[in-house]
């Protein structure tokens, strides 16, 4: 069973909400075509997309060319709008969340859902976060590595954290606003060298904050490998070594980071042996960033051409341990 964990979707008929609130960040979908689109952000072409952002019925075409089982859905990081006011994010944070959901039940074989919240708001995002989990049936949360500029071990968001550890709330973690982003304007180093930076910032945010060692249940995945942080996790642990005048955590960063996941989206098997080796085949999940330029094609390649990995090991990334890290039954998924 291949499970690709990382792909990314959009109602083909989100409301303009700068219409309804103003204000010109909210991302408006403009179609070009019957199968084609620019997402607009304040008056500028954020990006084109086709329908495949937002068709399951193309989706789905496009999963059984590429030997896809199941998807796991979720929102395109630039809808995030942590910038907003808090009710109007959660808004149209609902939006988002309920056409996932509906997707998810009208084709259950195929998609799993993920949900997003106003993450400027810990209240509010935990009211949507519960609205997600038990009443829509999603399998956990998507947020960004950032909120606004304050990183994630920011006390803003310590009452979050807690009750995603308490109830058991998958999240993963995908880069966006990254840090820098004036000095990537040329060559498309914000998708390149940016976000790889920006997940890096954000996974040794939650260690050194002591997020992960107050909340050492709480589950976490970072897109696209990880970024930069399994690369300088050994900086980060000397780091820890010669500064304990400023120690926040009691062991040094790389234990904590034993418990973090990660998608396989960094394409090449050298990088992926390297994941492997650092945290353990169980901890990385197969991920392609579908339907985006950037996409690995087919999903899975870098795990089928990692030849250092037996069998079992590429069994495990392209599909259990994505379905393991979402809590749900492995057994009982491939007996369907």
């Amino acid at each position: 069973m291949r499970v690709d964990f990382h792909t990314h979707i959009i109602p083909e008929d989100i409301p303009n909400f700068v219409e309804k609130y103003g204000g010109g960040r909210w991302p408006v979908l403009e179609k070009t075509c019957s199968c084609g689109a620019n997402i607009m952000v304040s008056g500028k072409n954020f990006r084109e997309v086709t329908d495949q952002v937002w068709s399951p019925q193309k989706r789905i075409e496009d999963m059984d060319k590429e030997g896809v089982d199941i998807q796991v859905l979720s929102p395109i990081p630039v809808t995030f709008s942590y910038w907003a006011d808090p009710a109007q994010a959660e808004d149209f944070s609902k939006i988002q969340n309920d056409f996932i959901a509906e997707t998810v039940k009208d084709h259950p074989d195929r998609f799993i859902g993920l949900g997003t919240v106003p993450m400027q708001d810990a209240n509010t995002a935990i009211r949507e976060m519960k609205r997600c989990i038990f009443e829509l049936g999603l399998k956990g949360i998507e947020i960004g590595t950032n909120v606004n500029g304050h990183n994630l071990d920011d006390p803003s968001f310590a009452d979050f954290f807690a009750i995603a550890e308490e109830w058991n709330v998958p999240l993963f973690v995908h880069p966006w606003e990254t840090l820098g982003k004036e000095r990537f304007p040329r060559h498309n180093f914000m998708y390149t060298v940016g976000m790889p930076s920006e997940t890096a910032l954000a996974a040794s945010s939650l260690i050194n904050g002591a997020v992960m060692e107050k909340h050492p249940n709480l589950k976490v995945c970072f897109a696209h490998g990880g970024g930069a942080f399994p690369y300088i996790l050994p900086r980060l642990d000397q780091g820890w070594n010669v500064w304990p005048n400023i120690r926040k955590i009691e062991k040094p960063p790389s234990f904590y980071a034993k418990k973090f996941y990660f998608d396989s989206l960094n394409y090449d098997p050298m990088n992926l042996q390297y994941l492997v080796d650092r945290f353990g085949h169980e901890k990385i999940v197969m991920g392609s960033d579908y339907p985006f330029l950037l996409r690995e094609i087919p999903p899975g390649k870098v795990i089928d051409d990692t030849f250092g990995l037996t069998e079992e090991q590429k069994k495990a990334i392209l599909g259990e341990n994505a379905l393991a890290f979402l809590n749900i039954n492995v057994k009982e998924e491939l007996l369907k």
